[in-house]
């Protein structure tokens, strides 16, 4: 069952890697650091830099831990926070279906997640080579759970920070729009 295993990291790691790649440099179709930090403002998770940077390294590099079945529960539990964060900013108020823009992948991607932790990276695997494979289900649930938690705090912290300053500049202008609010008038 090895070898299920090792596509299963190599599937869900490298798409990982390609979301933080996208977050980061704009591959893939990305939209780059100043797209990404634009959206973690939008999502009022301040500062946007920091967010932005945090869930791009979180998952290339815990796609990366994934693939190579390297600290598994840690690269779990990053993962798992990322998509705590998007299931909670994003996607809870569609309901389940992700033809909706709903929650169900960003779910069967930490379940998945799980289950490695819990079943171990398999032989094929840095921490089998190295004799660090940590597995079973106290993992399993301290990786969900250490993910969770992570995500909460993260967005807890990143809702008491005040927007960007380039952010609060353009506010005031948008509101001294025309009499109906039109802010495509502002300086017309």
């Amino acid at each position: 069952m090895s070898v299920g295993r090792l596509a299963a990291r190599a599937v869900i790691g490298g798409l990982f890697i390609g979301h933080g790649t996208q977050k980061l440099f704009g591959w893939f179709g990305g939209p780059g650091r100043a797209g990404t930090e634009g959206m973690m403002e939008s999502l009022q998770l301040r500062p946007a830099k920091v967010h932005a940077t945090l869930a791009g390294v979180t998952e290339t590099a815990g796609g990366a831990m994934l693939v190579a079945g390297l600290g598994t529960p840690l690269a779990a539990a990053g993962l798992t926070g990322v998509m705590t964060t998007a299931i909670t900013k994003v996607h809870l108020p569609n309901g389940p279906w992700a033809a909706n823009g709903g929650w169900e992948y960003n779910a069967v991607l930490i379940a998945a997640l799980a289950a490695l932790v819990e079943t171990g990276p398999g032989a094929l695997s840095l921490d089998h080579y190295l004799d660090r494979e940590r597995k079973g289900s106290l993992w399993a649930l301290t990786a969900v759970a250490a993910g969770v938690g992570a995500a909460f705090a993260t967005m807890a912290a990143g809702q008491a920070g005040a927007p960007a300053p380039e952010l609060q500049a353009v506010a005031p202008l948008a509101a001294e729009g025309d009499a109906a609010g039109d802010p495509s008038t502002v300086g017309a």
